[in-house]
C-alpha cells in the first residue's frame, strides 16, 4: 500500500520491501558464554508450510502463522534459548543460541554439547531437507593476550586435533578456532575464546561470519562433484567434435551423416549445459562470498598454525579451479560445436545450390527439347492440314468435272497448294500468339 508523505510524492509499490531488505537478516545478540547449534539443510520439495509446521512444535509456537515465514526470517524467544530460522534460494538454517553448559568451559576435553541441547528431544532429528552443514560454536571468556596459551586450551578442548586458528579483528578482539572435523554425531565444532565483557553485538557478528563462512564454503562445494562428472563427457564430445571436423575438412563422409553425429554431439552439450549452468554460476557466488566473509573476519595469524582463511583457500582454490575450468571447457565446447554446424549448414547450402543449379538446367534442356519437339510437330501438321486441305481441293475439282464444269482437278490442287500452305501457316501462327497472349 502507498504512503502518503506531505512533502514527497506517493511511493513506489517496492520502496518499503525494497528499503527494509538491510533489516531483512540481522545478526543475533549473544551474550557469552554461549553455545550456537546450528543446521543447514537443503530445502528442495521443503515448502514453508512444512517448515511452519516443524516449528510448530516448539514450545508455545503450536499457532505460529505461516505468514510470519514469508519473509524468510524469523527469530523465536523460547524458555531458556533463542531460535533464528532463515530461508535462503537453495537451502535453510536454524541457529539455536543458548546458554554454555555447565562443564563446557576452556578447561574440558571433547565435552558433550548435544546433551544440553535445548529444543526438546528428537525436534533437531526432525527437521525437514537434507542436511549441508551442522555446527557446534562453542563462545567463552577468556584471556587472549597470550594467543598461543589461548590456541593451547582450544586445542585441548576440541580432543587435541590438529586445528586452524586465526586472531580476529585488526585489534584481535577473539580467537576462533576449529579442527573442521565431522565427529560421530554429524557436527563439527567452532570455539570462539573472546575477553570477559564481549558485547553481545560483537558476539552475534562473530558467530554469523563463522557459521556463514563454513555454509557458503560448503555450498561453494556442491560445483566439484559435478564438475569431475562432466570431465568423460567433455573428454568423449571434444574428441568427437575434432573427428567431425577432420571429416568437413577432408569431405571423407555425407553431410548427412556428419549432420546426424554433429546433432547428437550438440544435444549432449546443450544437456550437460541446461543441467549445470545453474550450479556453476552458484558456485561462483557462492565462492565470492567466502572471500567475502573471510575478508570481514581480519584475521591475523598465531604462530603454530594456519589461520581460517588460508587453510580454506588452499583446500577450495584447487576445487574452484576444477569447477571454473570445466565452466570454460563447457562454454567453449558448445561455441565449437554452433561454429562447425554454421560450417556443415554453409556446405550442405553449397550443395544444395550446385543441385537446384544442375536441375535447372536440365529443366531448362527439357524445355528446348520440348520447344524444338513442338515445332516439329507443329511443321508436320502444317504439313499433314495442307494435305487434307489439298486433298479436298481435288476431290471438289473431280466432282465439279464430272458435273460438266471445265475444270481439270489436279491442275486447281496443284495451283493451290502454295496458297492452301500459306493459309494453314498464317492460322496456326495466330493460335499461337492468342495462346500466348491469354496466358
Amino acid at each position: 500500500m502507498d504512503v502518503p508523505h506531505p512533502l514527497l510524492p506517493a511511493d513506489h509499490p517496492q520502496r518499503e520491501l525494497l528499503h527494509n531488505e538491510v533489516h531483512a537478516r540481522p545478526p543475533a545478540r549473544i551474550r557469552m558464554p554461549a553455545l550456537v547449534t546450528y543446521v543447514a539443510l537443503f530445502n528442495e520439495g521443503v515448502t514453508r508450510e512444512q517448515e511452519c509446521e516443524h516449528l510448530r512444535r516448539l514450545p508455545g509456537q503450536e499457532t505460529l502463522a505461516v505468514d510470519r515465514l514469508n519473509a524468510n526470517f524469523l527469530r523465536l524467544r523460547l524458555p531458556g534459548y533463542t531460535l533464528k530460522w532463515e530461508r535462503h534460494t537453495e537451502f535453510t538454517r536454524y541457529s539455536i543460541v543458548q546458554p554454555l553448559p555447565e562443564g563446557a568451559g576452556l578447561g574440558a576435553s571433547n565435552p558433550d554439547l548435544l546433551g544440553a541441547l535445548a529444543t526438546p528431544p528428537g525436534w533437531l532429528a526432525g527437521l525437514p531437507g537434507r542436511t549441508i552443514a551442522a555446527i557446534q560454536l562453542a563462545m567463552v571468556d577468556g584471556a587472549i593476550g597470550a594467543p598461543h596459551e589461548a590456541l593451547a586450551q582450544a586445542r585441548h578442548w576440541l580432543g587435541d586435533h590438529t586445528v586452524v586458528a586465526s586472531l580476529m579483528g585488526n585489534q584481535g578482539h577473539s580467537v576462533a578456532v576449529t579442527d573442521f572435523w565431522l565427529r560421530a554425531d554429524g557436527f563439527e565444532r567452532m570455539l570462539v575464546i573472546g575477553p570477559p565483557g564481549t558485547s553481545e553485538t560483537r558476539a552475534g557478528r562473530i558467530a554469523a561470519r563463522l557459521l556463514e563462512l563454513e555454509t557458503y564454503r560448503l555450498m561453494a562445494l556442491r560445483g566439484l562433484p559435478a564438475a569431475k562428472s562432466l570431465g568423460p563427457l567433455l573428454s568423449h564430445s571434444e574428441g568427437a567434435l575434432a573427428d567431425i571436423t577432420a571429416q568437413l575438412e577432408n569431405k571423407s563422409n555425407t553431410d548427412q551423416a556428419l549432420l546426424d553425429t554433429l546433432i547428437g554431439l550438440a544435444a549432449g552439450v546443450e544437456r550437460a549445459t541446461a543441467e549445470q549452468s545453474y550450479r556453476f554460476s552458484a558456485t561462483r557466488a557462492y565462492d565470492t562470498l567466502v572471500r567475502e566473509r573471510i575478508a570481514e573476519l581480519r584475521e591475523q595469524p598465531i604462530h603454530g598454525t594456519r589461520t581460517l582463511g588460508e587453510f580454506m583457500q588452499r583446500r577450495m582454490s584447487p576445487a574452484m579451479a576444477t569447477v571454473q575450468s570445466t565452466a570454460q571447457r563447457l562454454a567453449s565446447l558448445s561455441d565449437r560445436v554452433t561454429r562447425t554446424s554454421a560450417l556443415l549448414r554453409t556446405r550442405v547450402d553449397i550443395a544444395t545450390e550446385e543441385q537446384n543449379q544442375q536441375l535447372l538446367a536440365k529443366l531448362t534442356r527439357g524445355q528446348e527439347l520440348q520447344l524444338r519437339l513442338q515445332s516439329t510437330v507443329e511443321g508436320l501438321s502444317i504439313a499433314a492440314i495442307s494435305y487434307y486441305v489439298i486433298s479436298l481441293i481435288l476431290y471438289l475439282g473431280k466432282a465439279g468435272k464430272e458435273a460438266g464444269l471445265p475444270v481439270k482437278p489436279e491442275l486447281l490442287a496443284g495451283a493451290m497448294i502454295p496458297l492452301v500452305l500459306w493459309a494453314v501457316w498464317r492460322t496456326t501462327k495466330k493460335i499461337h500468339e492468342k495462346l500466348h497472349t491469354d496466358h
